[in-house]
């Protein structure tokens, strides 16, 4: 198990990333030809995105230098300007960062490149509200969603109608050519949903933001200044944030350059070198994760059955209800990638990779006597805790028993896994990874 982590871990490291990155003939070409080249690298990964560029292209008249992320940067290149912001929520702090960088396009002229870096958590770490919108209302919106379990693209469509940076709007302001370097943190990879989509067209509208209010609490948990402002853009009152074709983006392009799926083609080649057969789940992990666990391993104890043999064919299609995979005898490796959400409704302490991992606990028996899984946050981070996730194996209930722990359920409903792995060591530490890619599920049979 830790050496499967390990290896997604490591082909997610986000300088790396970036680095080849700009290997690219086409990116080195625009940054090249351009005045000048300023540089904001936002997210969980800017201390590690941001001296990519500036060690790999020393001969790029990079100009200005800007990093926004949620700690501090530690030892950075000279010139560059830091500002630690808040997540998930922004504060003061992440509209200050975000002040810095709308100033900075305002200074620009249309020679001059944006080359921008961004990795998860650039939402909140970079806000700036529409006119009419406190950043304290705001801040409630964003609360009230996560409260209600919004998942990221539900979040992000009503942070881009509350905002004048996200939404494409970063690019229009923009007044040369804005070359976009994303490492996703969100289910499908879509560039518009990374941090909100600041220099990429926006497919959602302000009727979306009110249906994602409807769906997660109602109108009347929000402020009314935030009601008021989508409804306004829903009648067609505001203007609507640039949508694909806008010619104002015809000099904006946008690439994501690591994801969940590189993390599961490094995770599983390394389980193959360990002689397991390796089977990837092609559907998401998402919804709630108390749930989504359960429902991961049960998918998996009705469609994966061993057969004869010793081949090392790896399985790697989505399981069908109508259809039984088989793995060549034991070990098998089982991958999957999502983000899922939590629905806070108790006190305790806990994150939704530990949430998904207790809720496997109940169902891991169909898969054998021999059987482990896990659930990690690929940013090291899990929830406000100091995990990344947690591990459960067959043995884990009789271990919670002798432990004088109350029965799994119990801490789900109190929102406290951590408080339930803790006590037996099962919560997984990293310490922050500087990445995200959402999170990685491994179940090992055998």
């Amino acid at each position: 198990m830790t050496a499967v982590v390990r290896a997604a871990l490591a082909a997610v490291d986000a300088g790396s990333l970036v680095r080849d990155a700009l290997k690219n003939p086409e990116f080195v070409r625009t940054l090249e030809s351009a005045a000048a080249v300023d540089v904001v690298a936002v997210g969980k990964a800017a201390s590690v995105m941001l001296p990519a560029p500036l060690s790999v292209l020393p001969h790029i008249p990079f100009r200005h230098v800007i990093g926004i992320s949620n700690h501090a940067a530690g030892q950075r290149p000279p010139r560059v300007h830091w500002h630690v912001a808040a997540h998930p929520v922004p504060d003061a702090s992440s509209m200050a960062a975000a002040d810095a960088v709308m100033t900075l396009a305002g200074a620009a002229g249309q020679g001059d490149v944006l080359l921008l870096l961004m990795s998860g958590g650039a939402s909140a770490m970079m806000a700036f509200p529409a006119k009419g919108i406190s950043l304290a209302d705001k801040r409630r919106a964003s609360e009230v969603l996560l409260q209600n379990g919004a998942e990221v693209r539900a979040l992000n469509c009503v942070r881009k109608h509350l905002s004048a940076i996200k939404g494409g709007q970063l690019a229009i302001a923009w007044p040369g050519a804005v070359l976009t370097l994303a490492v996703s943190d969100v289910v499908g990879d879509e560039p518009s949903a990374i941090g909100s989509g600041p220099t990429v067209a926006d497919v959602t509208t302000f009727a979306d933001a009110l249906d994602v209010l409807d769906r997660h609490g109602g109108g009347g948990q929000y402020p009314a200044t935030v009601v008021e402002r989508l409804r306004d853009g829903a009648r067609g009152a505001l203007p609507e944030t640039p949508k694909p074709g806008d010619p104002r983006l015809a000099r904006s392009a946008a690439h994501v350059i690591g994801s969940a799926q590189t993390a599961i083609n490094a995770a599983r080649t390394a389980a193959t070198s360990l002689g397991y057969a390796v089977h990837v789940v092609g559907e998401p992990v998402v919804g709630d994760a108390r749930t989504a666990g359960a429902t991961l391993v049960k998918a998996i104890s009705r469609t994966i059955r061993p057969r004869a043999g010793s081949s090392s064919d790896t399985q790697q299609e989505e399981p069908s209800a109508a259809r039984t995979l088989t793995f060549p005898g034991t070990p098998l490796c089982v991958l999957a990638s999502g983000e899922t959400t939590v629905r806070v409704v108790g006190n305790g302490l806990g994150g939704r990779n530990q949430e998904c991992a207790l809720g496997m606990l109940r169902h891991l028996s169909a898969l054998g006597d021999r059987a482990l899984g896990a659930s990690i946050g690929t940013d090291g981070i899990d929830g406000p805790t100091d995990a990344a996730g947690a591990l459960v194996d067959t043995t884990t209930l009789s271990r919670a028993l002798a432990a004088g722990l109350a029965a799994p359920e119990r801490y789900l409903d109190n929102n406290d896994s951590y408080r339930f792995f803790g006590p037996l060591g099962d919560l997984i530490h990293t310490g922050p990874t500087r990445t995200n890619v959402g999170d990685l599920q491994v179940i090992l049979i055998g």
